[in-house]
């Protein structure tokens, strides 16, 4: 049995955690199913993109030749053979002092090499208007004018998208224009998400005395959406070992990737979590050296990676955030599981105990600098601080404490432009 490690640093307890893990294999799924999902391999072009050359314009395709000397003062007069539309080719070319009139889109006739816009024709325009036999040119054509190439935008045989690219609407139009249906991504992990403590209510249900509802599985599940995982709810365990270890053995049969419990790690007279875990798996980290959250741990029930959260609902979040979240990131394959951390300044003092602290903080823009603002009262058991905050402040460990004025990171969950543009204090 492996040795389980205490009371570890954070950075060195990701690090632990995150070598454990690796992309999850890949899936095909619909365009219309992959927005947001992560290329699992190279997407190489089966055909051309534009798969023809066509036109740009609404105008006509001719020949760069017989319009070289065209002017307003002197036109030149090319007579009408027909007239291509995007779907419906012209049947035949383009030949020495002709026209074909062609709409964007529509495959350029052989023959041709140029297209003249309508504006630069005596033709009128609009819908319906019947073909013309012949126009008057007003602008001389270089070869190539107004042309889109076959393959200009993709050619066929290259790779038009890569591994582990992020599939935005563009990425999928894209594959659509490519003629593909489906496209191989990583798996999103699946997460078994339950909750540990006699004192926990469903919503909904009158409140007993010294009962609470239950909050951590509405939030982790939907932390883990967030972080592109499917989570999957399950119910409350009581706190008694064999009802825990029902929960857990539920959990596993349903064959998740990660099963994630709430409460019961830390060392109190009802706290199992070490224990059952132990009796069919195994532990590797057992505290953390973060506030808040101390009681963490990370192991494996059945074979199945278990992440045991602290009770407080604030601590259940960050460290879902600190320590899971990196790991579901990595899971489904993202390129990049960190939150973007930028430097700011203090509004108010900030002091912990030590241990690297989180501080739930509004970040705003002022005079040039990002500044950050305590979000409220920073107790692990306060939820409105956490609904306030669009970022965490970073004390590293071994610091005590920060004047106001002094710079710190902070971790942002926002854009950075939005809070540019919303600037001033919050």
């Amino acid at each position: 049995m492996l040795q389980i490690q205490e009371w570890v640093p954070v950075e060195e307890a990701r690090r632990l955690i995150l070598r454990e893990f690796h992309p999850l294999p890949p899936e095909s799924v619909p365009l219309s199913q992959a927005l947001g999902r992560i290329l699992a391999e190279d997407v190489q072009a089966e055909v051309d993109l534009p798969p023809f050359p066509n036109s740009a314009m609404d105008g006509y395709a001719v020949r760069a030749e017989d319009v070289r000397t065209a002017s307003r003062e002197r036109p030149v007069r090319l007579r009408v053979r027909g007239e291509a539309a995007a779907g419906r080719p012209f049947p035949s070319g383009v030949e020495p002092g002709t026209a074909v009139r062609i709409a964007t889109g529509a495959l350029l006739p052989s023959g041709a090499d140029a297209v003249i816009p309508v504006e630069d024709t005596d033709d009128a325009g609009g819908p319906g208007r019947p073909l013309p036999p012949e126009i008057a040119v007003f602008r001389p054509a270089q070869p190539g004018q107004f042309i889109r190439p076959a393959g200009e935008d993709v050619a066929r045989g290259t790779v038009a998208l890569e591994r582990g690219t992020i599939l935005t609407p563009g990425a999928l139009a894209l594959l659509a224009a490519l003629g593909r249906l489906e496209v191989p991504v990583h798996r999103r992990p699946r997460v078994a998400v339950l909750a540990i403590g006699d004192e926990l209510i469903e919503p909904g249900r009158p409140l007993p005395p010294g009962c609470i509802y239950e909050t951590n599985r509405t939030a982790l599940a939907a932390q883990a959406v967030e972080a592109g995982a499917e989570p999957l709810l399950l119910g409350i365990a009581r706190d008694d070992p064999e009802d825990l270890q029902r929960l857990l053995d539920e959990a596993a049969a349903h064959h998740p990737d990660l099963i994630l419990s709430s409460a019961g790690a830390s060392v109190g007279a009802y706290d199992w979590v070490k224990e059952v875990v132990q009796r069919h798996g195994e532990l590797r980290l057992w505290k953390v050296r973060i506030r808040p959250g101390k009681p963490f741990a990370f192991g494996h029930y059945r074979g199945i990676p278990f992440f045991g959260l602290p009770g407080n609902p604030v601590s259940a979040m960050i460290t879902f955030d600190q320590f899971v979240r990196p790991v579901l990131r990595r899971m489904g394959g993202h390129p990049r599981w960190e939150r973007p951390r930028i430097p700011v300044r203090l509004a108010e003092p900030i002091s912990s105990d030590g241990r690297e602290t989180y501080f739930r903080a509004r970040i705003f823009y002022e005079d040039g600098q990002f500044w950050a603002r305590l979000s409220g009262l920073q107790g692990s058991h306060i939820l409105s601080a956490m609904a306030r905050a669009n970022g965490l402040v970073i004390l590293p460990e071994g610091v005590p404490a920060l004047p106001a004025g002094a710079t710190a990171m902070a971790e942002v969950w926002v854009d950075l432009q939005d809070l540019m543009s919303a600037s001033g204090t919050p």
